[in-house]
């Protein structure tokens, strides 16, 4: 046949090299670089440098984000306990190997050493307790030190990599905004929106009522809003309001005494007390020049209280002043509990309630909900009814006494009960612009707000990560060394090799000192302690373990 050709010998031979020869050749050549120098180390080396970029890739990616969206067999945590996996067994082989040959360098030196070294150096690279004793022996004296220490340490690698990643939880805007009401205009209607031309609707008298009689003075809780996550938040939005303020004049009380005792308590134009403690009297007069001008005005009276603890002649006098006014608030929702904090408020003090007009206040453009300027109205016939319940609600007395108890109305005892009366004015203040803001005008529309909810993302804690690059970068450096030392002392790549000690240890003389055999290991290891040796090269035998007889 034409597939063998004759040799210059008359033999027939195959015209081509069959493929098994020739992938045997490959086979044998791959191997032979992979036991005969490093390149199965610095693979794994690049291996473990890889696994630990590609971890540093997706925390910078996934830091500060929420949770991705992976099929649920995967985690973050899963994921980067599998590249820790790789990049922690790959070095620690490729340190291994190198720790392995440093025992070669160890003994190619002149001055020879002791045969158990082997071991010693055998077990450093297997595990902790070795690579302990190792350190303990070199004290940093050799190279092989270094792979010591990296063996030891490899142990905390998995440790520190757990620690880099944490969830933690923030707030983030949902997709529904909150509602939370503000008014441009004030005006009094009765439940089927036709005006009540001379009469305080119901709505506005509860607010009163409840600003009066709410002894926890927080009437932020009344406020009409919506938030659909019980975490919400609103900036900056103005609305129609009433403010307050309250001066003490205490210091414009008089007294009438006689025989150690006073009898009469009195502010001169204002209201007056008579007998012993325990009263109240409260009227709409002007006494303090303080609060003279605020305007437009809903209510300014003078309370003068007289208690009888703990000195019945001890006597209060507070004088407020309720009034209109454009307030710019902040207010939030946080666990279903509403707070607002007013940033800022603007009154006229040239406006007044006319015969018939409407009170009409035009705030800068600060207060202004929109681009240009808003215009707020208090309609004439609200503000009249308002002014005139207010003066009678707040005018009265009462008293406490031995016999009992009398007030002119549930109004005067609330506020001869309360211990923060200037408290208990702004709390009435705040419940009646809630009263205000609750009225749908048609006009101002509600402030919208941003509502949160709870989001668990990814937080990085990159300074956990710098135990394993820096151990990475210490194996490297020594798997480096070792191959360099390995070159300048012109040793072969043996490494963990034992059949290298069984190839070249021949002429080593192991039995005992009487010449007898010895097979337990506790007799090796005392025989082992006792024998010197060093690695050498000769023309006759090439590299051999040359045993000391010194």
């Amino acid at each position: 046949m034409a597939g063998n050709r004759e040799d210059d010998n008359g033999e027939r031979a195959p015209l081509l090299k069959t493929a098994s020869s020739q992938g045997a050749s490959l086979a044998q050549h791959t191997g032979s670089l992979l036991s005969n120098w490093w390149l199965w180390e610095l693979l794994e080396a690049c291996i473990s440098i890889i696994a630990l970029v590609v971890i540093v890739i997706i925390l910078f990616v996934y830091d500060g984000s929420s949770l991705p969206d992976w099929p649920s067999v995967f985690t973050i945590n899963s994921v980067i306990s599998l590249l820790s996996t790789i990049s922690k067994l790959s070095i620690m082989a490729a340190a291994s190997a190198a720790l392995s040959q440093c025992k070669w360098l160890w003994y190619r030196q002149a001055e020879p050493r002791r045969l158990q070294d082997l071991q010693m150096f055998d077990d450093a690279s297997r595990g902790p307790w070795g690579a302990i004793q190792l350190l303990f022996s070199l004290r940093a004296r050799h190279l092989a030190f270094v792979g010591a220490l990296v063996v030891l340490l490899t142990n905390f690698f998995d440790p520190f990599l757990q620690q880099v990643v944490v969830y933690r939880s923030r707030s983030v805007p949902s997709g529904t905004a909150p509602e939370m009401a503000r008014s441009r205009i004030y005006a009094a209607r009765s439940d089927e929106g036709l005006p009540l031309p001379s009469l305080v609707d119901l709505s506005m008298k509860a607010s009163i009522y409840n600003g009066v009689f709410d002894i926890k003075d927080n009437a932020d809780a009344g406020i009409s809003h919506t938030c659909s996550t019980g975490d919400c938040s609103w900036q900056d939005f103005s609305t129609l309001a009433i403010c307050s303020r309250c001066v003490d004049i205490t210091k414009y009380v008089e007294k009438e005494c006689s025989n150690g005792k006073c009898h009469l308590l009195y502010i001169p134009n204002g209201p007056t007390l008579s007998g012993l403690g325990g009263q109240i009297n409260s009227s709409t007069t002007n006494v303090s020049s303080e609060l003279q001008g605020i305007e437009p005005s809903v209510l300014r009276f003078t309370s003068l209280l007289s208690k009888k603890v703990p000195d019945p002649d001890d006597a209060l006098a507070i004088e407020c002043s309720l009034y209109y006014c454009i307030g710019k608030y902040a207010a939030s929702v946080t666990g279903g509990i509403v707070e607002q904090n007013l940033l800022a408020s603007w009154r006229n003090d040239s406006a007044r309630l006319g015969t018939k007009s409407d009170l009409i206040l035009n705030p800068p453009a600060s207060f202004s909900n929109n681009s240009g300027t808003d215009s707020f109205r208090i309609t004439h016939l609200a503000a009249v009814a308002l002014n005139s319940f207010m003066s009678k609600t707040f005018t009265g007395s009462g008293g406490i006494n031995s016999d009992g108890s009398a007030f002119s109305s549930d109004v005067m005892h609330a506020l001869y009960d309360t211990s923060n009366l200037t408290k208990r004015i702004e709390n009435l203040a705040t419940s009646m612009t809630n009263s205000i803001r609750g009225q749908d005008d048609n006009v101002s529309g509600p402030a919208y707000g941003i509502a949160w909810t709870s989001e668990t993302y990814v937080h990085v804690r990159w300074a956990w990560l710098a135990f394993p690059a820096t151990l990475i970068l210490l194996a490297a450096c020594f798997l480096l060394g070792v191959i360099l030392e390995t070159s300048y002392r012109d040793i072969l790549v043996w490494k963990s090799s034992n059949i290298a000690l069984l190839f070249h240890g021949r002429s080593l003389r192991l039995s005992s000192q009487s010449g007898k055999p010895v097979s337990k290991l506790s007799e090796m290891t005392s025989r082992a302690t006792n024998i010197k040796a060093k690695l050498v090269e000769s023309d006759a035998d090439g590299w051999k373990l040359d045993q000391d007889d010194q």
